[in-house]
């Protein structure tokens, strides 16, 4: 695996970014609420966004040249919708779960988290697929030291989650993150201990588990970006942005905001 390790100072500037974005998610936090609609928080985040000096990743992005650039400054993807939902007018109401993913650029380098909020009154069985998706990315991260191995970081999450009948998305993956908002490794969310690439010291990486409360399988709806589950059961998303190192990983973005209000153990 041929990657660029980062510098004490790249560091820094990749938790500059990071921050930003963190800071995005917690407006969103205070938006996430019945009668809101997903471009309200779109709205909030590119003025934050503006407002900071930064510039977001996820706006006008266009992995290959037959796909329609990205609309938007964040990814909402409510209820069944896994990633790439694209903020709309419609309101959020009681019971949903909506998946906020932001991603920015400063001083040359990006930041990318994720985290799903409940709105108003959820379902017992969706809080705990939240809450069990969010303790799996922990798990992944405190792995995520070097000398381990890829494999060992999809593993953890695999474990966990398949342990309470979930299921992993297998077509999307987290992923290095530096001067580009994607880099190699590829960090899938399954994966067998002891396998795959060895993880050095200053190798940033994202982890982003996509659990399914029903089937692993998944579709891509006509917009040419959205991916839900094909059975239309909800699944949860979260995302931190880590840097391997040699006793634990350091955490560049943070759900610490979010959790002061929530609670660390609520969603």
């Amino acid at each position: 695996m041929h990657v660029r390790l980062k510098a004490p100072s790249e560091i820094e500037k990749l938790r500059r970014a990071n921050l930003i974005v963190s800071d995005v998610l917690d407006l969103c936090q205070e938006m996430a609420r019945p009668g809101v609609s997903t471009w309200d928080m779109e709205e909030a985040a590119r003025s934050y966004i503006h407002k900071v000096g930064a510039r977001s990743a996820f706006l006008n992005y266009q992995p290959s040249s037959d796909m329609t650039p990205y609309p938007a400054v964040l990814c909402t993807s409510r209820n069944e919708k896994v990633v790439h939902g694209i903020p709309g007018e419609r309101v959020l109401i009681n019971g949903d779960i909506v998946s906020v993913d932001c991603g920015c650029r400063k001083n040359g380098f990006y930041g990318d988290s994720a985290y799903t909020f409940a709105i108003g009154e959820v379902k017992h069985e969706i809080l705990d697929l939240m809450k069990r998706t969010k303790e799996s990315l922990y798990r992944a991260v405190d792995v995520a030291i070097a000398g381990r191995r890829v494999g060992d970081i999809g593993a953890a999450v695999q474990d966990y989650v398949e342990s309470y009948g979930y299921s992993v998305v297998r077509e999307l993956v987290g992923h290095g993150i530096g001067r580009e908002l994607h880099l190699k490794p590829d960090v899938p969310n399954y994966g067998r201990r002891g396998s795959g690439a060895k993880l050095p010291a200053g190798l940033a990486i994202c982890i982003e588990p996509m659990i399914n409360l029903g089937g692993r399988s998944v579709v891509q709806e006509q917009d040419g970006w959205t991916i839900r589950t094909a059975d239309r059961s909800p699944s949860a998303h979260f995302e931190l942005t880590v840097v391997v190192q040699k006793e634990k990983a350091d955490v560049l973005s943070t759900f610490r905001y979010i959790e002061e209000v929530l609670g660390p153990g609520t969603i």
